[in-house]
């Protein structure tokens, strides 16, 4: 489904203000711990890219081909994969780190997503994530039910009332507390395959 978020110089200017308002300091955080081999799932137009280490090996992952065009300038060495995160054309135990930035809100079947993540990590792995969720708000998340279905034909996909966390925990996977920080509807945390032990040390 295409919308508003796969026109790429429109998304490019709407995450700019974002960023410039805050935003950009939790995708530098995204970036910043992930280390080995680093899947970037959902990459956009790569604005993730050039903030990872030069010395990372990065396969950034998109679904839309003209998004992925856009993330060239920015690749930074970064291998650019056409590509489904519900099906990720990937061995099991590939990568180190998964990143998704803003991602799960849109993939069709967020659980099948976060299972692929799941197989291609390795044991110990880590799965950094930012996204927005449905509200604790239950006044706001009824609005946001509300909204979804024109919400996410205009937008592309995108739900603004998933819970998304709890999905990450049906799919596998352990949210690291300490990592955890919460904003308005935003969140950002580290989680590892359950059972694993870990800890992320890059605080707020």
């Amino acid at each position: 489904m295409r919308g508003v978020e796969q026109i790429p110089w429109l998304y490019d200017a709407f995450m700019a203000l974002v960023e410039a308002r805050g935003f950009g300091r939790w995708r530098r955080w995204l970036a910043a711990g992930a280390e080995g081999r680093i899947l970037d799932v959902g990459a956009g137009t790569g604005r993730n890219l050039p903030l990872y280490g030069k010395a990372s090996r990065v396969v950034a992952l998109e679904p839309d081909l003209g998004m992925l065009r856009s993330a060239r300038g920015r690749a930074n060495g970064a291998h650019l994969v056409v590509g489904d995160a519900q099906a990720l054309p990937f061995s099991n135990d590939s990568f180190d780190t998964a990143v998704s930035g803003l991602v799960f809100c849109s993939v069709p079947d967020p659980l099948m997503g976060l299972g692929e993540v799941h197989r291609v990590l390795r044991r110990g792995g880590t799965l950094r994530m930012l996204e927005h969720v449905r509200s604790e708000w239950r006044w706001f998340a009824r609005i946001q039910d509300l909204v979804q279905p024109v919400y996410t034909v205009i937008a592309g996909g995108c739900h603004p009332n998933r819970r998304t966390e709890t999905t990450v925990q049906e799919a596998g996977f352990e949210i690291e507390p300490g990592s955890r920080r919460a904003r308005g509807m935003m969140r950002r945390f580290v989680a590892r395959p359950a059972g694993t032990d870990g800890a992320d040390g890059n605080g707020a």
